[in-house]
């Protein structure tokens, strides 16, 4: 990690060990295009079902990634306790009354995205004011 020099440690919550795990499961960054396509790897992304006129979102799908699916979970519920934008999410999602594993995805899925982000242009987390 200290040859790397990732920006992924940047983040409040996310250690050497954490970071190195979600690094070695992610492989190389520019092979996704978007965020979606992260999300999909990680098997976080909401499944969808129809039937007739009907349309609807489901549960998360857990295809993907095990191991990086566990590593976010857990990097997640760290964030939100060091992060000071993450933790107001959290509350916020609370606040919404959503369970506690509910919450805990919706950050990990938020904390995908900047990690994507922060990856691809390789600069450190900067937390927003």
């Amino acid at each position: 990690m200290d040859i790397l020099d990732s920006p992924i440690v940047t983040i409040p919550g996310i250690s050497y060990r954490l970071g190195s795990i979600i690094l070695a499961e992610i492989g190389d960054i520019h092979n996704f295009k978007t965020p979606s396509q992260l999300l999909a790897f990680a098997g976080m992304e909401p499944s969808i079902y129809e039937s007739g006129e009907g349309k609807g979102k489901g549960k998360m799908v857990k295809r993907g990634s095990p191991y990086l699916r566990w590593a976010m979970y857990h990097a997640a519920r760290l964030v939100a306790i060091y992060s000071p934008t993450f933790k107001r999410y959290y509350e916020k999602k609370q606040a919404e009354g959503k369970h506690y594993n509910v919450v805990i995805s919706h950050i990990a899925k938020k904390l995908i995205r900047v990690l994507f982000h922060i990856l691809r242009k390789e600069e450190p987390y900067k937390e927003a004011i």
